[in-house]
Order: C-alpha cells, then structure tokens, then sequence
C-alpha cells in the first residue's frame, strides 16, 4: 500500500509542503491530497491591492499541480480525528472522509476582532480574498471625503492605509496605532514611513486603543470618537480552531506545538507549518506569522518527512529572517534589514528601490507555488519498507 500524505491548506505554506514533497518521494511509493476550499491559489501578501481595485493574477490550483503527483481536492476541511487519522471534509459532491498516514496542516490564520465589540459587526478587513473583494466593494460605493480608518499599525495597516490612499486619494484615510507608527523599525525606517504617510495625507492616531467599532467609527478607551464611513480592521490574526478541537497540543493561540522539523510534538504523524504552527525560530522565539516564515517552514517539514520516510538524515533547521518588507502603494517601499531573529539593524531600503525588491520577492513567492516541482535539485527516493511505521512512532 502506498504511504498517503494529507495536505490541508494551499497557501504559500501548504502549496509548497506538498510540491517539495512530489519533488522528493517517488510516486509510486506516496500519494499526496492537497485540500483547499478554493480552488486557486490566494496571493495573500497582495489583499491589500485586491481591495483597493487592483486585479491579480488567477492561478487554479488543479492546473497548478497537473502532473506533479499531487492530487488538489477542492474542499472545506470541518474536523480532524488525529488519533483515527481521519479528516472529515466537505466537498461539492458532500461530505466525507479521507484518511492519512502523515498529515501536513496549513490552515493558516484569519481576521481576529481581539475580543473588540462591534469588531465583527461593522468592520472590514483584508485577511482573505473574499474579504478583500467585501472591502473593494464597499471602497467602490464611497463618495468624494469619506473617511476611511485602519485600525492596526502593523504591517497589513501600514500596506492597507497606504494603498487605499494611493488608489483613492479623494478619500480621507487615518490609521490607528497600539504603539508608535512603524515603532518596531530602525531610526531610518520610521523617519521614512513618516514621510510617506505626510505624502499621502494620512492622518495618524497614535498610541491609541480602541474599545468597540460602531457604525459610524471607532470609540477609544479614553473616550474619543474617531468618525468613519468605513472601518478597516488589521489588528490582529488568529488560527482556524480546528486544531484546538483535537487532541493535539496547541498553545494559547490555537497553534500547533511543534519541534524544529515541524512536527507535533504530541502526534508524530502530524506536522504544521505556517501560520498554523508555534515553532521556534532563531532565538527560540516563536516564528512570526508571515510568507517569511511559512515557506521556509513548509520546506523544513517537507524535507524532514521524506527524509524520515526515506530512511536518510534530517536537515537542521535554519530558519531566520533577513528582511521585513512594507509596500507604500505601487511605486514606494521600505525594505527593513533585520537580523535572523527579526530585530532591525540600523540600514533600511526606501523609495522605488524598496519597491521593486518587494515586488521581486512578492513575484518569486507566487512563482514557487506556480511551479511547485521546479528548479531545485531533485531525485524521487523510494520509501523504505520500515520507515513509515518507524517514523510514527520515533
């Protein structure tokens, strides 16, 4: 019987799982199921273009992965059974089971309302593509001055208020900021973000909690309204809760504990990348949730499963960031070098120059899950007869 491999998730982290491990295990030893509820691929580091008006490139997932050795199932994951090794979908032809010998979950994160009232009842956000289109959308139905207000200044609200602006500077944009605006970024950094937002008109709000989001705005805890015809949330993200409802361990937030190679620390059978994992990254921190980290993390657990099932030498793990990447509309960036555990150093990329080096990793990220079995060097192992119970139990 072959060694069956289970895929939840095509984002950039699961995408990618499943194309190294075609890359790595002979088919006629595996087979691989690539489940996503969409059928194409979602470039998530671009939603914030998608809402402003801008069309991105279409890539179905079938086409994707034609005659890779890995089979996409279009379908919604509902519940996983890690101790019956059993994951319960729902397709369009209805509901059913599919079962695995070794799981890969990727489900990624969405929008998280942080306990906020009023969050899920009258904000947007950019967390996925339907999302991004709902906010498009209403962009669309908004006169000449309306206001427009992003809370969060993390990276997702300094590329979303930024874009919006750019795309529609007839609208009045403002965003809200926990902390200082960019305060996570060196010296040189921030003085240009500052810039950036003066040019675009963008009116900040700093060190500025909000305690609910009405209709008409947003209320601070101290009381302040700041009124607008359209909330944009970006304050925070959570996992799908699907993990938690299993016998997996699973942090605080819902995420899978997992060891260097990506695989649960509870249920060896399992490995999580992406959002969806706790792992450890440079300085034992947990990885950020982020394209930096998931791609990365998908080839760690890809390499670590071929190599457990191929009975050859697992790769160590060298995971570490080298930049942070802020898109400032089309034509303006910030490239933040950083060092491997994400702490800024002093130099920073700004203007165009930023702009086509986050343009150039936005493309080449979409093209490793466009081309899932090329370039890097390759040979299809067989399995070897003891490996795959072994490596359950290791």
């Amino acid at each position: 019987m072959k060694h069956r491999i289970v895929v939840l998730g095509a984002g950039y982290a699961g995408a990618n799982a499943a194309g190294r491990l075609a890359k790595r295990l002979h088919p006629a030893d595996v087979e691989i199921d690539l489940v996503n509820a969409d059928p194409e691929f979602v470039e998530r580091v671009r939603m914030h273009q998608l809402a402003a008006g801008q069309q991105l490139k279409t890539r179905a997932l079938a086409d994707v992965f034609a005659d890779t050795g890995v089979r996409v199932v279009p379908a919604r994951v509902t519940a996983i059974d890690v101790d019956r090794k059993v994951v319960d979908i729902d397709a369009s032809d209805g509901r059913r089971e599919i079962t695995y010998d070794t799981l890969v979950y990727a489900l990624g994160s969405a929008a998280a309302d942080c306990g906020v009232p009023g969050v899920a009842e009258h904000a947007y956000d950019i967390a996925g593509k339907q999302s991004a289109l709902r906010v498009r959308e209403r962009l669309a139905s908004l006169g000449a001055g309306a206001t427009v207000l992003v809370v969060g200044g993390g990276l997702t609200g300094i590329e979303g208020a930024t874009e919006i602006a750019e795309a529609r500077p007839d609208l009045e944009v403002a965003l809200v900021a926990r902390g200082g605006l960019g305060d996570w970024l060196s010296a040189k950094a921030q003085q240009y973000l500052r810039k950036a937002f003066d040019r675009l008109g963008i009116t900040v709000h700093e060190h500025t909690d909000i305690a609910r989001v009405e209709r008409t705005g947003a209320v601070t805890i101290d009381g302040r309204t700041i009124p607008a015809r359209m909330t944009l949330w970006t304050a925070g993200f959570a996992v799908h809760p699907i993990a938690a409802a299993t016998t997996l361990r699973v942090s605080a937030t819902g995420q899978i504990v997992v060891d260097d190679t990506m695989r649960s620390v509870s249920h060896p059978d399992v490995y999580a990348v992406g959002d969806a994992a706790l792992a450890p990254g440079a300085n034992g921190e947990p990885l950020r949730m982020s394209c930096a980290s998931g791609v990365p993390s998908a080839y760690q657990a890809a390499d670590a499963i071929a190599a457990r099932l191929t009975g050859r030498k697992i790769p160590g793990n060298s995971i570490g960031y080298t930049a942070q990447c802020i898109s400032l509309g089309r034509r303006d960036a910030v490239v933040q070098w950083v060092t491997p555990d994400d702490q800024p150093k002093p130099s920073a990329l700004t203007g165009r120059s930023a702009a086509r080096v986050k343009e150039f990793i936005c493309k080449s990220a979409a093209w490793s899950i466009s081309h899932p079995t090329s370039m890097l060097p390759s040979r299809r192992r067989h399995i070897t007869a003891a490996e795959p119970i072994r490596a359950l139990t290791a």
